[in-house]
């Protein structure tokens, strides 16, 4: 199958996924992400590859849904069924590398923010570069939190460092920080972090199938037994909080470079 924006490398029982948009950013469109959710569907029925590395080529991993997407506009005038089936493309887009049986990383230099940090939450480790960082904007941009990162991000620092993240959404999260969290697993170099992640995914994809990809599964399960109980609405509500005149404040005043006056509204 042929993408735009997405490669696949073979290396044995190891695949490196790059996927690069060619604004230096990996701006989050609709076009990336469906091309992201289906590269994921090819994996599964594939009994050879047994661990995957998720590479943002550019200057970073991913800077977040991309505010400007034509399609995204679009979608906003679009009727109400349309926009929620379209709304969900981010959570079909991590449901789909979450299922996955074989062992996933996600290689992060520079930065994952919003719509990014979501796509590596739902990854089962992630190397980040020393001067890495992750960041979670949506409220701030008068957003709620969605793609089922919720539950995701709750199981891998907790239910405060949640909130810190989620609630103080302009405070970079760095990589010493991400560390001691638990919301990274290694740190790496600058300019290291995706062969730092193919060594971990090669050891991953050394270990005996069978049970690695059951134990991955039964890990998964009991962790998110009521994630999807705690998420059912989130693309509602994210399409909700999209209406808004707050969300529209916050908006502008990110492109004029100035605070935002939010009225709850």
């Amino acid at each position: 199958m042929d993408f735009e924006y997405v490669s696949i490398e073979r290396r044995g029982p190891v695949a490196v996924v790059a996927f690069d948009r060619g604004d230096g950013l990996n701006a989050m469109s609709m076009q990336l992400a469906r091309e992201l959710t289906a590269t994921a569907r090819l994996f599964y029925d594939d009994l050879e590859t047994q661990a995957i590395v998720l590479v943002g080529r550019g200057r970073g991993f991913c800077a977040g849904r991309d505010l400007k997407d034509a399609e995204i506009a679009a979608r906003t005038a679009g009727p109400m069924l349309a926009r929620r089936h379209l709304g969900g493309d981010g959570w079909r887009l991590c449901k789909a590398w979450e299922d996955l049986e074989q062992f996933t990383v996600a290689a992060v230099e520079r930065f994952a923010v919003g719509g990014g940090l979501a796509f590596a939450l739902a990854t089962d480790w992630r190397v980040v570069g020393e001067n890495a960082h992750f960041r979670a904007p949506e409220i701030p941009l008068g957003l709620s939190m969605s793609w089922g990162s919720i539950p995701r991000l709750v199981n891998l620092v907790g239910p405060a460092r949640a909130k810190q993240i989620l609630l103080m959404g302009n405070d970079r999260i760095s990589a010493e920080q991400a560390s001691a969290w638990g919301l990274a697993q290694d740190i790496a170099p600058d300019g290291e972090v995706e062969a730092r992640a193919i060594g971990w995914a090669e050891k991953a994809g050394a270990m005996p199938p069978l049970p690695a990809r059951m134990t991955k599964k039964t890990i998964n399960a009991y962790a998110n037994a009521l994630a999807d109980l705690a998420v059912h609405m989130d693309t509602e509500e994210v399409i909700l909080t999209e209406t808004t005149q707050d969300h529209a404040e916050a908006v502008s005043a990110f492109f004029e470079r100035r605070p935002p006056r939010f009225q709850g509204a």
